[in-house]
């Protein structure tokens, strides 16, 4: 039977469209007006856009509210994330419920970073269920109209539940076996980690085919060599690589500062096209999911030099 399509990035995956999204931080503010102006200028480039939920275990404004916030004022499509560390399935239940009612159509289900990573180390860990479990939840929501015990829900909600994965992972098999998981448990698409190296992402997907299920490859172009050199010394299991590291260390030393920005976004565009370009020739990757945030001036250029 042929499933049912709820949002626009679905229709795009189901239709085997090489796809783009967006990743938005909205911070510890009530005011989403410099996020509102960053998603109309992202308009006709990527096809939704995430909302990160407290990510690294930052306290930061709902996931939920700002997702509706930012469909309700661009009209662009989000993709809500939602984490076990911070609700038991009480809470998660209601949040979802609350996020169909408001016209969320896409759901990213993660575990989430420990509390101790964050800005309020002191707050207790929830972790009620894990994200495999969340996924099923969810999918059982939509599908079978009832939650984890059996109870009816009026009105299922009507969205699209998505995962994370992390190709970079050692040993990859427990990394595989997860995924799989995650798949038997409903998800209907996935977006990885940050991948900077274009063999790992081929052999991953590679791995992954089987699964038929669209797989966007995580991107992170990165603003200047002192964000670089920040991930590469701080995100496990991530490195970005010495070329690339070496192009944007020289590209510091230019003196002029519209110059300099003009040449990261040089060598950039330089290694993520072809990035790009050689995952769209040689894999099935569904897409890119495109971790740009406070650069996100780059990704018209990204998309229109890959498109």
């Amino acid at each position: 039977m042929e499933k049912t399509i709820f949002s626009n990035l679905m229709s795009h995956l189901s239709a085997g469209r090489f796809t783009f999204t967006g990743e938005l931080e909205p911070e510890k503010t009530t005011d989403l007006k410099e996020v509102i102006e960053t998603v109309n200028r992202l308009k006709g480039y990527v096809v939704a856009c995430n909302v990160t939920d407290n990510p690294q275990s930052f306290s930061y404004i709902s996931s939920l509210a700002a997702a509706y916030i930012v469909q309700r004022e661009t009209g662009m499509e989000t993709i809500y994330q939602i984490t076990c560390r911070d609700r038991n399935r009480i809470a998660l239940i209601s949040d979802l419920l609350g996020a169909a009612a408001l016209g969320i159509k896409n759901v990213l289900a993660l575990t989430g970073d420990h509390t101790l990573l964050g800005d309020t180390p002191q707050a207790k860990p929830v972790f009620d269920l894990d994200s495999v479990q969340l996924i099923h939840m969810i999918n059982r929501m939509v599908n079978e109209g009832e939650d984890l015990n059996g109870n009816k829900i009026e009105h299922p909600p009507r969205f699209h539940v998505g995962g994370g994965v992390n190709p970079n992972a050692e040993p990859i098999e427990a990394e595989l076996i997860k995924f799989e998981k995650k798949v038997k448990a409903g998800a209907e698409f996935f977006q990885t980690q940050v991948v900077f190296d274009i063999e790992r992402a081929k052999e991953f997907l590679k791995e992954t085919e089987k699964f038929n299920v669209p797989i966007l490859i995580g991107i992170f172009p990165l603003k200047s060599y002192k964000v670089a050199e920040y991930f590469d010394k701080t995100v496990p299991g991530v490195n970005v690589p010495a070329e690339l590291l070496e192009a944007l260390a020289r590209a510091k030393r230019i003196q002029d500062k519209k110059e300099r920005k003009k040449r990261y976004m040089e060598i950039n565009l330089e290694y993520f096209v072809d990035f790009i370009k050689e995952l769209k020739r040689t894999t099935n990757a569904a897409g890119c999911h495109i971790m740009s945030v406070g650069y996100e001036e780059i990704i018209p250029y990204l998309v229109r030099a890959v498109e």
